[in-house]
């Protein structure tokens, strides 16, 4: 089941709803001020930039000498 992200457009608040198979057009409300005015976000493990920040910098030559694979 996909978990969607919005944004109230009227107080700003940001929540997340869970979409079931079952419930194919949802109208979702904001939980704080029951706004129907929202938009969707993008959720930030549906993104990639391409580049990963947590990966060691191995230098020109790719060898980093941290148990990788020869």
């Amino acid at each position: 089941m996909p978990l969607y992200e919005y944004k109230c457009r009227d107080c700003q608040n940001t929540f997340e709803i869970l979409v079931g198979k079952t419930v194919p057009d949802v109208s979702p409300v904001c939980p704080k001020c029951g706004s129907d005015r929202y938009e969707r976000l993008f959720s930030s493990f549906a993104m990639s930039s391409g580049k990963s920040s947590s990966a060691p910098s191995c230098g020109k030559s790719g060898a980093c000498g941290h148990g990788g694979f020869s």
